[in-house]
């Protein structure tokens, strides 16, 4: 997933530096997240794919904020904006189990 955002973090960057910052925070902290709870105990575990959840969430939000002013075309964001979709939905099934 950050391989995919990362071309589109630097295109964003040149209209909007705070948003390309936002972005790259909460695709890391995705990563960071899911790497926690991989050590972590049953309920830890819980709220770091709930955290990790929510940070895809909003880097999705900052793909469809960075489309919305135009900063990048729609078609370059749907790569991204499905890896999230698809991360969201297992980490919201792993939050749960």
């Amino acid at each position: 997933m950050i391989a995919a955002l990362r071309p589109l973090v630097a295109r964003i960057r040149r209209h909007d530096r705070s948003l390309a910052d936002q972005l790259v925070r909460a695709a890391s902290s995705v990563a960071l997240n899911i790497g926690e709870a991989d050590v972590s105990d049953p309920g830890n575990q819980r709220a770091r794919f709930f955290t990790a959840a929510g940070s895809a969430n909003e880097s999705l939000a900052a793909l469809r904020v960075a489309v919305a002013w135009g900063y990048i075309p729609e078609a370059d964001a749907v790569e991204g904006s499905a890896l999230l979709r698809r991360i969201v939905a297992m980490l919201w099934k792993l939050a749960r189990r």
